[in-house]
């Protein structure tokens, strides 16, 4: 995956598909961002000058859609690249991939709950609101799980444009909850409890596992995913030359002699 991880196996640098699939993952990332901050304007009500209700909530809800598609994208390009070694099996069902289990799982996970969004909102009206909310609710979990996964599966994550996007992410929805408990008022004092936990726990870890982890030389090899050298040629069988009837009577004639020792 890695350009200098590759070179140093033996290959010429990272494949087109590894171009696609970092490229994919980042473009989710930032638009599963933008959904969520949507969704949380949506749910606060928000209503801009120049646009309806109704245009942000269909800008959420077509986001949404454009979300998957790249996350799509993301996913099968990152089968067909064969470095890694992941199947559909490991994209759907978490932590039994052999490239970095633990982040390459929490990548099924967020990819999980947003299709169990996708697949209620298409039936919202036999679920109900009450459910269909309860299981939106979702939505808002898979992006730090998504946020996560990129950081600790992204080869490029030392790079500091990577980490300012990681950067943007995090204060566009630090921003859209923080003006959210705003709007909400003294009210609501459960959703104010976990949103506020929430509100200082995922930057305080993000922080803390980027210094304690990708930030950190070796992370490759600690987080389960190194490149594989390529396998080496056997070398050809050299025939041995048949022994004279000289040699032939020496090698009868030794035994002989450590006996006689």
């Amino acid at each position: 995956m890695n350009g200098a991880v590759l070179l140093a196996a033996g290959t010429s640098g990272p494949s087109p598909l590894w171009y696609a699939t970092r490229a994919g993952g980042t473009v989710s990332l930032v638009l599963l961002t933008a959904t969520v901050v949507l969704g949380i304007a949506t749910a606060g009500r928000y209503a801009p000058l120049r646009l309806g209700r109704f245009e942000v909530s269909a800008l959420h809800r077509n986001l949404s859609l454009l979300t998957l598609a790249f996350l799509g994208m993301h996913i099968v390009t990152a089968i067909a690249d064969s470095y890694a070694h992941l199947t559909w099996v490991t994209a759907f069902v978490p932590f039994v991939a052999s490239y970095r289990p633990l982040w390459v799982g929490l990548g099924a996970v967020a990819l999980d709950l947003l299709l169990a969004v996708a697949v209620t909102s298409a039936v919202r009206g036999r679920l109900g609101v009450r459910r269909w909310k309860a299981v939106h609710w979702l939505a808002y979990a898979s992006w730090p799980v998504a946020l996560f996964h990129a950081a600790g599966t992204g080869t490029d994550t030392r790079l500091g444009p990577q980490l300012a996007l990681y950067a943007g992410c995090l204060l566009a929805v630090v921003a859209a909850v923080r003006w959210r408990l705003v709007r909400a008022g003294a009210g609501a004092v459960r959703v104010r409890r976990w949103a506020t936990a929430a509100l200082v726990l995922v930057p305080v870890a993000l922080v803390a596992f980027l210094a304690g982890g990708p930030l950190r030389p070796g992370w490759a090899h600690r987080a389960g995913g190194t490149a594989q050298a390529p396998a080496q040629p056997a070398a050809p069988a050299v025939p041995h030359p048949s022994p004279t009837p000289q040699q032939q009577s020496d090698q009868q004639a030794a035994p002989e002699g450590d006996d006689a020792e």
